[in-house]
């Protein structure tokens, strides 16, 4: 599973059953849930251990057995903590084809006129039942497995309106979809650039700020500070070329912004608590 990408555009699944599964555990190279968003939706059960996510600015902490549910092009990012979970990323607008009279309903959740709540637990046991047949489907494929899908999805969605699991045209400040989108400008930037030797000032640019402030900005949004950010999302690139790749650490180096080896293989170790080819190993 990548999440490399800041604005993900791959396709999911296929274009009949546009919906892709992920199994994460600690060996995964991408344990750690980077800054992204999508326009596709995703739900996330937790398997094991806590599961820390950001969404937007609002931060949930959700433990096993948990439901988290993320609509389009929010911005998120996940701290496992001893954690297995598992992902399904999906093109809502499947719901749209052949269901004409579900149409209005999701188009509502579609155009955020209906946001979904984000955290469901074990108290909601309707939600959690159906959710848990949807990820088990999906991992073991059964026979028939996207009819289960695709119904019990509909029954989800169903249940989040006769239960009213949802926020209606949910407020948001013009401040807080300011900072969203600076962020995100941010984000964008490290993620076509974090090969070039991006400065702080090339950072605080892309967010219309002055360095000084913006090192405030960066901090209070992701807990990092600007240029630790940067190393560490170009460590997590480095991490996915050495588990896919043949290429040498010295290439990968290169690849993920490093003119200096040692100084790469030090913030690799950092960062990981191991050197890249005790990683690779």
């Amino acid at each position: 599973m990548q999440f490399l990408d800041y604005n993900e555009n791959k396709q999911r699944g296929t274009y009949d059953f546009p919906f892709e599964f992920y199994h994460i555990d600690q060996n995964h190279p991408q344990y750690i849930m980077s800054y992204h968003w999508h326009i596709e939706y995703e739900i996330i059960r937790i398997i094991r251990g806590e599961f820390h996510i950001t969404m937007d600015e609002r931060k949930i902490i959700a433990k096993e057995g948990d439901i988290l549910f993320i609509n389009g092009g929010t911005l998120h990012a996940g701290i496992p903590y001893a954690c297995v979970y598992e992902c399904i990323v999906f093109d809502m607008n499947a719901f749209l084809k052949h269901n004409p009279s579900c149409k209005k309903l999701i188009q509502n959740i579609i155009d955020h006129s209906v946001l979904i709540y984000h955290h469901f637990t074990k108290k909601q046991p309707d939600v959690h039942n159906i959710l848990w047949d949807v990820f088990d489907s999906m991992r073991y494929r059964p026979l028939g497995y996207e009819l289960t899908v695709f119904g019990q999805l509909y029954h989800f969605f169903g249940i989040v309106y006769s239960q009213k699991y949802y926020l209606k045209d949910a407020p948001q400040t013009r401040r807080d979809y300011k900072r969203i989108m600076q962020l995100k400008n941010v984000l964008e930037l490290i993620e076509n650039a974090y090969a070039s030797p991006l400065t702080l000032e090339d950072l605080a640019k892309a967010a219309d700020m002055s360095s000084k402030y913006f090192c405030k900005f960066f901090l209070e949004m992701t807990h990092k500070r600007p240029m630790d950010y940067l190393n560490y999302h170009r460590i997590e690139h480095a991490c996915y070329q050495l588990a896919s790749t043949e290429d040498s650490v010295t290439d990968i180096a290169l690849n993920c912004g490093f003119n200096d080896l040692s100084y790469f293989i030090k913030t690799f170790k950092k960062y990981k608590g191991v050197t890249p080819g005790k990683y690779l190993k």
